[in-house]
């Protein structure tokens, strides 16, 4: 009896020790350590609005009697992905919304869950908001690609066009725990931020591309809302592009031939449910706006256009 309590008293005494460990590393490595203030923002680019979920970072140019693109970046990049493409739209005559999704850029990190309905809230609201006339037409990188896809599917009266950009297709649950997964977000922070150079073939071409990234991530809340997406956006890449589909709306789908991020390969998926145009984007990976701005953004204005 005696050993076994010495032994429990050994566990307990280890497991104290061991946690204070644990919470030791994870306050060192966790970059969270800031809050997104008024001050803060007053010396950022762009403007601000308040919604029912928080504030909202966006840029909103173009004439006033221009067509209306909104344009939605991808999982945790925020608007900025959209530099030159934002610029080439406004200077060819529409009207064009960029923003920043919840829990990214200098929009708030609302500690709630990051579901499709958070977004589609956050989305609806901005054009509700900002006097946006109806039907828009969205144009979507990566999960921002699956975000034009669902909300098209449940808002067919608010949408005109689509435009698919390496659009995410699958998204299965992680099989670990949340808190796992945020203890490991938050001392391998440097893997997420390096990681986006991997959406280039050419990344040496983007040198301060880490750089920018960066920022975002001192800002508390940041870390929950990507790992919230991941644990409640359910997505069906199949189902969802059905659901696009039966809606009957012209279609864009472009992709980087060699993008690694989000296969090429899944263009087929897709365009065997989706009836779309099709740009196929040779010498780029994740991002071919980017990487072949002068074959892209044309083809963005000519769809838009018709």
């Amino acid at each position: 009896m005696k050993f076994l309590k010495s032994l429990l008293v050994f566990i307990i005494v280890l497991a104290i020790f061991g946690g204070a460990a644990l919470y030791i590393i994870y306050d060192h490595y966790n970059p969270e350590k800031k809050e997104l203030t008024y001050k803060l923002r007053k010396n950022t680019n762009g403007s601000y609005i308040e919604l029912s979920q928080g504030v909202t970072h966006y840029e909103l140019d173009g004439p006033d009697t221009g067509k209306v693109i909104i344009m939605i970046h991808g999982f945790s990049v925020p608007y900025y992905i959209w530099n030159g493409t934002y610029e080439y739209l406004t200077e060819h005559g529409f009207r064009v919304l960029r923003y920043d999704q919840f829990g990214r850029g200098y929009s708030d990190r609302p500690n709630v869950v990051y579901n499709r309905q958070l977004y589609f809230g956050q989305l609806n609201e901005l054009i509700k908001k900002l006097h946006l006339k109806k039907p828009v037409s969205l144009v979507g990188v990566s999960f921002g690609g699956k975000l034009a896809t669902d909300f098209t599917a449940a808002y067919p009266d608010a949408v005109s066009k689509v435009i698919l950009i390496d659009p995410a297709y699958t998204s299965p649950k992680p099989t670990i725990p949340p808190f796992v997964a945020d203890f490991y977000e938050a001392t391998h922070a440097d893997e997420r931020a390096l990681g986006q150079l991997t959406d280039f073939k050419y990344p040496d071409r983007h040198p301060n591309w880490v750089e920018q990234y960066r920022p975002q991530m001192e800002y508390k809340g940041f870390r929950n809302a990507l790992i919230s997406t991941m644990y409640n956006y359910d997505y069906n890449g199949r189902q969802g592009n059905i659901a696009l589909n039966n809606q009957h709306k012209p279609v864009l789908l472009i992709w980087g031939k060699e993008d690694k991020t989000v296969p090429f390969n899944y263009s087929d998926s897709i365009r065997s449910v989706l009836k779309t145009e099709f740009l196929p984007v040779d010498d780029a990976a994740h991002l071919p706006y980017i990487e072949k701005a002068e074959l892209v953004n044309p083809a963005l204005v000519t769809f838009l256009k018709k």
